[in-house]
């Protein structure tokens, strides 16, 4: 196979729990491999949680819904 359109249509034949394992495997192959910078960034996401101030969901949703009706 050598396009997208024939790998979608290989895998339009294929049953659930295939294309779920496919989906599976294409996930993990797409995914990074831990770098420093990646574990320092999550390290300061994690630590702002205890020194940010916090949004309520509720706050987000309601900018969330004005955002996408302008």
């Amino acid at each position: 196979m050598s396009t997208v359109t024939e790998i979608e249509a290989a895998i339009a034949k294929l049953s659930s729990l295939q294309k779920w394992e496919i989906a599976r495997w294409l996930g993990e192959s797409l995914l990074e491999e831990e770098t420093p910078e990646m574990l320092a960034a999550l390290d300061q996401g994690i630590r702002s949680l205890s020194t940010e101030p916090k949004i309520a969901v509720e706050d987000v949703r309601r900018k969330i819904k004005g955002w996408t009706t302008k």
